[in-house]
């Protein structure tokens, strides 16, 4: 009889044990525990050890780092009736456990779908150009819409990034041709702008040396300069009509002196003297 009641004992205590072994329970210290004992929410427990009633309670795990989810690659046509395929990457992290198991099913997969649904509706809404351009706008008004439907599970979006642009060949060729004749265009006015620059420096220069004949001078003694230092060779350089002009003049003026010369002479008229007896033949 005493071996019956003792052998009772042991079980006791073995069931009892057992009971308090099942029980315990571990949360990691980026998780929480949201309980359930016979169907009705107790709270969330962690992180660490603690216990809870075996076979009558329920615990979920909820993980509270960030997560980020990749949006699947999505067709959309934008305002300007342009068809691309676009992926996003959403970032997010559960702020209330309890409230992201209990109204919602899923809550991953729930942001899935509004990350989708609300990437079509915004990508829809917006031009290419826009698109491609402002982007962060872009960004930021994702995070805000798909955050308010999310807010009521427990999950707080941070950030939303487009990831890819897909864009069809045609309008890949489009874009390129429209790029390069935006290049085209910038360079022509950049070479205007330094015909533009390098014309009125070179009339402040005629101006100067206008002003100075030494300066024509000067230069052209630099440039047969310049000249000498290179490889030998045959040059044919034009002589400046300054270097000239004096002995031109004094050309003139001996000219002028002699015509001058010429016309203040006295005019003799010349006389023939004819013998007598022969006729005068002229």
């Amino acid at each position: 009889m005493e071996g019956l009641l003792s052998l009772a004992i042991w079980v006791i205590v073995l069931v009892i044990v057992f009971l308090a072994i099942s029980g315990l329970r571990v949360v990691q210290q980026y998780e929480r525990g949201v309980i359930f004992v016979l169907g009705r929410l107790t709270g969330a427990q962690g992180p660490g050890l603690f216990w809870v009633p075996p076979f009558i309670s329920r615990m979920i795990k909820v993980d509270l780092r960030i997560v980020t989810l990749t949006v699947p690659p999505q067709e959309v046509i934008t305002r300007d009736n342009v068809t691309i395929k676009v992926t996003a990457v959403v970032y997010f992290y559960v702020v209330d456990p309890t409230t992201a198991v209990v109204n919602v099913m899923n809550f991953m997969q729930a942001t899935t779908q509004i990350g989708q649904t609300t990437l079509r509706n915004v990508l829809g809404q917006s031009e290419l150009d826009e698109l491609l351009a402002q982007r962060n706008k872009i960004n930021h008004e994702l995070q805000t819409i798909i955050d308010e439907h999310t807010e009521r599970w427990g999950v707080k979006v941070t950030a939303v990034e487009i990831k890819d642009i897909e864009l069809p060949a045609t309008m890949q060729r489009a874009m390129a041709k429209q790029a390069e004749a935006e290049r085209e265009k910038r360079a022509k006015i950049i070479h205007a702008e330094g015909e533009l620059q390098a014309s009125a420096q070179l009339a402040q220069a005629a101006g100067v040396i206008g002003s100075q004949p030494s300066a024509l001078q000067l230069r052209y003694l630099q440039t047969l300069t310049e000249i000498a230092a290179e490889k030998n060779s045959t040059i044919i350089f034009p002589l400046p009509i300054d270097l000239v002009q004096p002995m031109i003049e004094m050309m003139q003026r001996h000219t002028e002196i002699q015509g001058q010369e010429q016309v203040d002479r006295p005019h003799v008229t010349p006389t023939y003297s004819v013998p007598r007896g022969e006729p005068v033949s002229r």
